[in-house]
């Protein structure tokens, strides 16, 4: 018993710098707007934010970054927008592996790929086949992706691969569902950032974001650049994280923790 509470109130393993951190790239579109561009330039201008902010993380320690590049709702957008952003994510995956394996970054991408042309899921799979032996980081990009819909799709591969639990769900919890989240190959996410003025997370992640910290900014994706990053560490670094527990226990736990 003494084992499992201790267990319990352990302090959680955190850090001045998250080891994850998951981004919302919001207010393209806006910042193209503002200088009387098309929309479209925002989301080519956005790009090289993507490529300032991989390098950073890269630098800072972080350990897995996951950008909410194209949701599934996303479609709903202007098809020409859409057609942009198909054609702009095949013109990345084509410039920019060189520079990923070059930073020792490993990319994977989530999401309903079924959605996209059989190009673009061929350069999807070569990318990440190419780049799969990378450890500095790991890059994901969630494209078509929804936080429901990876919950419904893990809950249905679990069914496929447990049928008993049909007959059985009182056996279902956490641990059954998570190895089947698109994600299951990464920890929750530390710090959540969205971008544009926007505070809320748009059906991104939404199993995982539990018990993440949230920081939103005004500032448009576009503009986001490591000085940007760097606030959003030192915001997170002023939180405590409690994971359900009150201040007192982590004080004790710290406190037991540094007893000789």
């Amino acid at each position: 018993m003494t084992d499992t509470l201790s267990s319990t109130l352990a302090i959680p393993e955190t850090g001045d710098v998250p080891r994850h951190v998951a981004i919302i790239m919001d207010g393209n579109g806006r910042w193209a707007t503002r200088r009387m561009l098309p929309r479209t330039a925002g989301h080519v201008r956005g790009v090289q934010a993507v490529r300032r902010i991989v390098e950073a993380c890269g630098h800072r320690g972080v350990r897995y970054l996951t950008l909410f590049a194209f949701s599934s709702e996303n479609w709903r957008r202007p098809a020409q927008e859409v057609s942009l952003l198909m054609r702009l994510f095949v013109r990345t995956l084509e410039k920019e592996v060189d520079r990923l394996e070059a930073q020792g970054v490993r990319l994977r991408v989530v999401g309903d790929l079924s959605a996209f042309d059989p190009h673009l899921r061929g350069l999807i799979e070569a990318a990440e086949r190419r780049t799969a032996g990378q450890s500095a980081l790991t890059l994901t990009i969630a494209a078509n992706y929804g936080g429901r819909w990876d919950i419904l799709q893990a809950a249905r591969a679990l069914l496929a691969d447990r049928p008993d639990l049909a007959a059985h769900p009182e056996a279902l919890d956490e641990a059954a569902l998570t190895p089947w989240l698109a994600m299951a190959y990464a920890p929750e996410p530390d710090l959540f950032i969205r971008t544009g003025g926007e505070q809320r997370i748009s059906n991104f992640m939404i199993w995982q974001l539990a018990y993440t910290e949230l920081y939103f900014t005004d500032c448009w994706w576009p503009d986001f650049d490591a000085a940007q990053l760097d606030q959003a560490f030192e915001w997170y670094r002023g939180r405590e994280r409690r994971f359900g527990r009150t201040s007192a226990q982590l004080r004790d736990a710290l406190n037991s923790a540094n007893r000789p």
